[in-house]
């Protein structure tokens, strides 16, 4: 995995996107609404807390080891929201240079990397149940596809609940969007909104209110989890000595203790609450 890929960067990067939502989408297949809004709304103060927390320490921390403000803002939105994802949406606003974006999301690809195989190991020695350990995955992990990938490893029950919380959670891009465009006073923001959440939601109010023969929702699960699995191989196909090497040390280190401080209090707040 770490030895280089013959895929392009660019290439691999779009179809990981495409195929992610795709599948999270047939996923919504399997499940019922009123799941869908229990597991969001139990996962709605948790989003909260640590989104604005993370954002706050990152530019604290970043100030202190005197990273760029720039730097510092994408890997915090990353590391609060969704990965590459939140990156994605705010470094237009920041007009950040690509050295800039290629560093936030060389930091969080490596961490969402480490995740994939750490965190179903920690959930399993704590004896987390499916709920706590989907919320605490939804909530720790950056991107949504390690996301998926980790609770897909633990249970159906954990990835269901951790697909609607990490969903729940990626809205906040349009909000965070806007006041990054505030506070670093860019009047002409481009807001990118992930529509794909709305098409999981549609997905799953059919599942919940339109009669169909079980074997078709069994086939969109499937579907989705072969989904899941290819994006999984494109994630490690994009990973190299290379990609590790240019983050550099400060960033990474800022990311590392932001992933460690949001995973560390998540997971004590999640064993104590839920």
């Amino acid at each position: 995995m770490t030895v280089g890929q013959p895929l392009a960067r660019k290439t691999a990067s779009r179809a990981t996107k495409l195929l992610l939502q795709v599948s999270v989408v047939l996923l919504g297949f399997s499940m019922n609404l009123q799941k869908v809004v229990e597991a969001g709304r139990t996962g709605l103060f948790f989003t909260i807390a640590t989104i604005f927390g993370t954002l706050l320490l990152g530019f604290l921390i970043g100030r202190t080891m005197r990273i760029s403000r720039i730097t510092s803002h994408l890997i915090s939105s990353g590391t609060a929201i969704c990965g590459g994802s939140a990156i994605a949406a705010v470094g237009p606003v920041l007009d950040a240079s690509d050295e800039e974006m290629s560093v936030a999301l060389g930091t969080v690809f490596i961490l969402n990397s480490v995740a994939l195989f750490v965190f179903p190991a920690i959930g399993h020695s704590l004896a987390m149940t499916q709920s706590q350990f989907g919320i605490w995955a939804a909530i720790a992990i950056h991107d949504t596809s390690s996301v998926v990938g980790a609770a897909a490893r633990y249970g159906t029950e954990a990835l269901q609940i951790a697909t609607t919380v990490k969903l729940t959670r990626a809205l906040w891009i349009v909000p965070v969007t806007i006041a990054t465009a505030i506070a670093f006073r860019k009047k002409s923001a481009r807001i990118a909104v992930p529509w794909f959440i709305l098409w999981f939601i549609a997905a799953s109010v059919i599942r919940t209110y339109v009669p169909a023969p079980l074997p078709l929702w069994s086939a969109t699960t499937t579907l989705a989890k072969i989904g899941l699995t290819v994006t999984l191989f494109l994630i490690g196909a994009g990973l190299s000595r290379k990609s590790i090497a240019a983050v550099g040390a400060r960033p990474m280190i800022l990311g590392v203790l932001l992933w460690i401080t949001i995973s560390c209090v998540s997971l004590w707040a999640v064993l104590k609450i839920v």
